[in-house]
């Protein structure tokens, strides 16, 4: 990266930071371009050297966030999406300590910016990023469990919306309860106390 591609860099950082900022205080369609700029500590014209207009930065930092939040995986997890089709079943399970810690990690050192996501959740596009998991990555594995196709999204639905809710209470908590006992009861939940998916697979 060269100097202007980092100052470039470092200024997106900046507009990204500062939006997450806002958004902590007041509803995004209230946000202006000026509050932004303050915030940022850039003026107006370097704003619109960036973006058109605010729905532009939030896409970036919605971009910016899920870039983030994927650093916390170790990089051969990231790419499992390539191996659905010859992984052995009990490797699709992803309510594992190898995925849920590192999640979990990462909304407790950013647990601000993980309340505002939720709180704008609308704003932040997640019908759209949902869809694209479900369609990269649920739809897949569901097909390897043999789910009926009208079922799948139903149960991508369960999941999720299940696992947000122990994360929202969390959040509410300050997530002061330890990462293990947080994925302990997210496991919990989903295949019932003292079990694992090789235990439900063996039964």
């Amino acid at each position: 990266m060269n100097k202007s591609e980092s100052k470039y860099f470092n200024t997106a950082v900046k507009m990204d930071q500062a939006l997450i900022s806002l958004l902590e205080r007041k509803d995004f369609s209230y946000i202006t371009i000026s509050e932004i700029c303050a915030e940022a500590g850039v003026n107006r014209s370097t704003f619109y050297l960036h973006y058109e207009n605010t729905r532009d930065l939030l896409e970036e930092t919605i971009r910016y966030l899920i870039s983030d939040f994927l650093s916390y995986f170790p990089v051969d997890k990231n790419r499992i999406t390539i191996r659905f089709a010859d992984s052995a079943l009990t490797d699709l399970n992803f309510i594992t300590e190898d995925y849920l810690h590192p999640y979990l990690c990462y909304i407790q050192k950013n647990h601000r910016v993980f309340a505002t996501a939720l709180q704008h959740s609308r704003s932040f596009g997640f019908d759209e990023i949902f869809q694209r998991m479900f369609h990269d990555i649920f739809n897949p594995i569901l097909e390897r469990f043999h789910y009926p196709t009208a079922h799948r999204r139903y149960v991508m639905m369960y999941y999720l919306n299940g696992i947000t809710a122990i994360i929202t209470e969390w959040l509410k908590d300050g997530c002061e309860m330890p990462i293990q006992e947080i994925a302990s009861i997210i496991q919990e939940c989903i295949f019932g106390l003292g079990n694992t998916m090789t235990d439900l697979m063996d039964q």
